[in-house]
């Protein structure tokens, strides 16, 4: 057996993203890892259920082995087999993010040999996690760049506390990544956004969240759909909001916002057109939530890839760090006025595993 490459899971960031981005990475290059210090700086150290059921999820992905994965556990060892297409599920059972599983899922869904389909259930629009939503209507639009793809359907929405959301993703592998170049978004096209309430509260509430997003994008123009969930895709009480930014270079950026008790409707449409201004008021050609995703796929991809972002967050500083401890790739960071360029040569990664 290859020798256990061990990773501490406690550097930089020390939460859940460097599991995620050390159980994807060690299944697809078949490289055995033990992660030690998972969460321990969190309240609740070790894993939650939803860090336990994304790397069960890959782990029956891939046939692999799985040593000490527990809830609360804050060590776990992985044994990688061979990524397989098919059916797989995997359940929180409670209101953890259903985005955070397919982070984890479709990397090695997307270097399988034979198409792959996820049943995802927990929490479809969960705080301390991007919506669903902005997975399918943003982040996937990114993916595109590098020449990969996927397909979503939202069966039933689920909401904190009790989740029981359920989305149904359909991957077709890819033989590789390409690189990207994603250096200037041109100019821009269209902000659109997305704005619901769910459960027994009034659609007004869609209508003041989206207020709130307007007046914090003034000088913009925005076509904000506001809308109230239907009581059998969504039973349970929830608001939220989300924003898309299109340019005319493919380039897409997004923002979003969930609603809680106390918190003015106002206020939480005002806070995602915020985040969205902060975008297009730079010239970066990613938000902070895509910023970290893509930097699996451009230590993986074929070639130089170049990106440019605004900010350089501690989870992309965290994402790179895992990147360049398994796959031996360097990422280098370049300022040019108010932005940082992201540079790195991929491995170029082959999936072999697909018939010819």
């Amino acid at each position: 057996m290859t020798e256990i490459f061990n990773i501490d899971g406690s550097v930089l960031e020390g939460g859940g993203q460097i599991l995620r981005n050390s159980i994807s990475l060690s299944a697809i290059l078949g490289i055995p890892v033990k992660v030690s210090n998972i969460r321990v700086r969190r309240s609740k150290p070790g894993l939650a259920a939803q860090h336990l059921k994304g790397i069960q999820l890959v782990a029956q992905m891939c046939q692999g082995r799985l040593r000490g994965a527990n809830i609360g556990s804050t060590e776990i060892e992985f044994v990688p087999g061979r990524i397989r297409g098919g059916h797989y599920v995997a359940d929180t059972q409670t209101a953890g993010s259903i985005s955070l599983l397919l982070q984890v899922a479709l990397p090695c869904a997307l270097l399988a040999d034979s198409p792959v389909t996820l049943d995802l259930k927990g929490g479809t629009n969960a705080d301390m996690a991007p919506q669903i939503d902005y997975m399918d209507k943003i982040f996937r639009k990114i993916l595109n760049q590098f020449g990969a793809d996927f397909s979503m359907q939202i069966i039933r929405r689920g909401y904190f506390p009790r989740g029981g959301g359920h989305v149904r993703v359909e991957v077709n592998p890819v033989t590789l990544f390409k690189g990207i170049n994603i250096l200037d978004r041109g100019v821009l096209k269209a902000i659109t956004g997305w704005s619901f309430v769910a459960g027994t509260l009034p659609v007004k509430l869609s209508y003041q969240m989206s207020d709130g997003a307007r007046q914090a994008l003034s000088g913009y123009t925005t076509n904000i759909h506001c809308y109230k969930e239907e009581r059998q895709m969504a039973p349970d009480n929830c608001t939220g909001i989300i924003l898309s930014c299109e340019f005319s270079k493919d380039c897409v950026v997004g923002a979003d916002a969930l609603g809680k008790r106390g918190l003015d409707s106002v206020d939480v449409g005002r806070k995602a057109g915020e985040e969205l201004r902060k975008v297009l008021e730079s010239s970066s050609c990613v938000d902070l939530h895509a910023q970290d995703q893509v930097i699996l796929y451009m230590c993986l991809a074929e070639g130089k890839s170049t990106l440019r972002i605004g900010e350089v967050t501690l989870h992309t500083e965290t994402a790179m760090h895992i990147a360049q401890l398994i796959t031996k790739t360097k990422f280098t960071i370049n300022q040019e006025g108010d932005s940082n360029v992201i540079e790195c040569s991929g491995i170029g990664f082959v999936n072999k595993k697909i018939p010819e």
